[in-house]
């Protein structure tokens, strides 16, 4: 009898204990969690007018940093943004290098199949940037199939050269997919259409470039690891910076608010 209770206490220890470990493991695997335990929101970005991009101080600033430095204040952890090489992101977010990729990323089935994504914040598509003199030649994609292009690898804007056959070289970002048209390396580049509305034609950087043909549309989101409780917190701090108004103000501040989808 003695060894019976005894054998049953045992059992009940061990499913106390196995309760006790499932907790937390549950506890363990919030993001959210581990963020606050942390206390940072590591965000992986690459140099993206208007979305990420540094001020005259080398601040980080653009429509991506500062919402994403208003949900790391209502977690009550400090913003640290890190530039990651594109074709790298989900490798970078598996081996928390970074907690959340937030840079303007298109939600492709690649993306929303390697990741916890959120609901589409803002519209977007691949358009073709060519020199402005050239610019009457080009109105639909035969006109500009003969081009070489520059990409940024990894991006969808590779994958529309792709998925058009179009010859291209891949590069590092998309501003330097810029850079190489300006140069006059390569014939064209395609680039999101907010970047584009924000790096070239009349009052940027590259008054001598314009953009024309539009390839795709397409929707941005925002990326955390698979299985992460991140993304449903996100959906939730945008929903209620929409509402009160400052998502609709900071996206006023960088020009994309034509661009913003309703939270």
């Amino acid at each position: 009898m003695k060894k019976k209770i005894l054998a049953m206490a045992m059992a009940v220890v061990m499913v106390m204990s196995m309760t006790g470990c499932g907790k937390s493991a549950s506890s363990a695997d919030s993001d959210l969690s581990y963020i606050k335990n942390k206390g940072s929101l590591i965000v992986g970005i690459t140099d993206f007018a208007p979305m990420d991009y540094k001020d005259d101080n080398g601040n980080w600033i653009g429509f991506d940093a500062d919402m994403a430095s208003k949900v790391a204040e209502s977690l009550g952890v400090k913003v640290e943004f890190v530039e990651i090489d594109w074709d790298n992101k989900i490798l970078e977010l598996e081996n928390k290098s970074i907690d959340v990729v937030w840079n303007g990323m298109t939600l492709t089935s690649e993306v929303t199949s390697a990741m916890e994504c959120t609901k589409p914040y803002l519209n977007n598509a691949q358009v073709v940037v060519v020199p402005a003199a050239d610019a009457a030649s080009y109105s639909d994609k035969d006109s500009v199939s003969g081009l070489s292009f520059a990409v940024e690898s990894g991006s969808a804007g590779e994958q529309a050269a792709i998925d058009n056959g179009f010859e291209y070289t891949s590069l590092t970002s998309q501003a330097d997919a810029v850079m190489e048209v300006d140069a006059g390396t390569s014939g064209a580049c395609i680039i999101d259409l907010l970047m584009a509305g924000a790096m070239v034609g009349e009052g940027t950087s590259y008054a001598d470039l314009t953009h024309t043909v539009e390839l795709t549309t397409e929707e941005y989101g925002i990326g955390c690891r698979k299985g992460s409780d991140l993304a449903s917190y996100i959906n939730d701090q945008l929903a209620a910076f929409y509402k009160d108004g400052s998502m609709i103000d900071i996206a006023k501040t960088y020009g994309v608010q034509d661009a913003l989808i309703a939270q």
